[in-house]
């Protein structure tokens, strides 16, 4: 008989619920454009002038006024007959009534012609009006936005210099696991450090602000100094390894110890089960993920993601695919499988153990079988992944 998930588990749904409801918003920073891209924007943001802010020339070629032929001038007032030579963002002359292209005309003897075949110019032909793409004042880019760098040439354009935006989570980072190497092959018994390399990256994927990383000893006593002295203006303590049950996984007792409260204690899905949620005493949130590498990103994508979201006011969104095959589920538990896209439906990745990473490396997001699995076709939840 298929064994039944552990009754401390959450249902999957359930954990990111609850992962979502334990952090709210911070504050607001104001940060230069070039610093911007991938914030959250904190208020509504408004042109601070038409866009563009003068009439301007959409084409090179001469201004026009009333019908040709025209006679060339240099100057910034145009009337009926007369043209002038302009520049794609010139300045429009005061009785321009639209702009013939540098293709469309020829001159002789200072006497402007079109040889357009369609009959160019037109009346307001190639003009660029102002405000056409924004009155002063206008709201260009709505809060709780996350900026892309459009958005950030979009506030340029419209007179600002910086954006207030949502601060990030600062996090603090944990590894365990006496058995890693950092470096090098690991001989028998040992195990190549899959976390360092990346993690801090990838929580900065996901709008956190990585404040400190480093490696404590699997020791009980390390790990209770570790999780008191982490530096206290972290939101969010992110630890690797030790949340099991055994005589070696030491983070369960030492939050314990510290009179943490635990609002996830494991969730029902494989791998990344022991996937861990705790709040401190002093108010700072822990996420604990397995020490087992594909077992921890399935933490830090189900419970991780919609934590750092909600911290920028963001809601992580589960995502939808059709699977290309039937795949079976596990009484009580979501089984997370990495997966290829093959013509819009998904394919999963045959390197399902915890410890690998080689079908999450290759794969365009994760599906959540639920427990009854699921039949061909079926469309199915999925997990996004920040770098793709």
């Amino acid at each position: 008989m298929t064994p039944a998930r552990r009754t401390d588990s959450l249902e999957w749904h359930d954990a990111r619920a609850v992962a979502e409801a334990a952090a709210s918003a911070l504050g607001t920073e104001t940060v230069a454009l070039d610093e911007s891209i991938g914030r959250v924007l904190s208020h509504d943001l408004r042109a601070l002038t038409d866009v563009p802010h003068y009439a301007s020339s959409a084409m090179d070629g001469w201004a026009v006024s009333g019908a040709g032929p025209w006679q060339l001038v240099d100057g910034p007032v145009l009337g009926p007959g007369l043209a002038a030579v302009i520049v794609t963002g010139g300045v429009i002359p005061v009785g321009t009534d639209a702009v013939l292209r540098s293709e469309s005309g020829t001159v002789r003897a200072g006497r402007l012609e079109s040889v357009s075949a369609t009959g160019e110019p037109h009346p307001g032909q190639h003009l660029r009006a102002a405000g056409g793409e924004a009155r002063s004042g206008e709201l260009v880019v709505s809060a709780t936005t996350l900026l892309n760098p459009a958005h950030v040439a979009l506030a340029a354009g419209c007179g600002h210099d910086a954006i207030g935006v949502i601060r990030r989570p600062r996090v603090s980072v944990l590894l365990t696991g006496d058995e890693v190497d950092e470096r090098g092959i690991p001989s028998p018994g040992r195990v190549r450090d899959s976390f360092g390399p990346q993690l801090p990256t990838v929580l900065r994927m996901l709008g956190a602000e990585v404040v400190s990383r480093r490696r404590i000893p699997d020791e009980f006593d390390a790990t209770v100094a570790a999780l008191r002295d982490s530096p206290g203006l972290a939101e969010v303590i992110v630890t690797t390894g030790g949340t099991g049950s055994s005589a070696v996984d030491h983070l369960r007792p030492a939050l314990h110890a510290l009179g943490a409260e635990f609002l996830v204690s494991r969730i029902a899905m494989r791998p990344g089960g022991p996937t861990m949620l705790a709040r401190l005493p002093d108010g700072r949130l822990l996420l604990g993920l397995p020490g087992n590498p594909l077992a921890a990103m399935m933490g830090l994508l189900t419970i991780g993601m919609p934590l750092l979201a909600a911290f920028q006011g963001q809601i992580s969104e589960v995502g939808r695919v059709a699977s290309a095959a039937a795949l079976e589920g596990r009484a009580g538990t979501s089984i997370l499988v990495p997966f290829r896209l093959q013509q819009q439906q998904a394919v999963a990745t045959p390197w399902l153990g915890s410890g690998m990473m080689r079908g999450l490396a290759d794969s365009a997001g994760v599906l959540v079988v639920p427990p009854q699995g699921v039949r061909a076709g079926e469309v199915v939840d999925t997990l996004t992944l920040p770098w793709v």
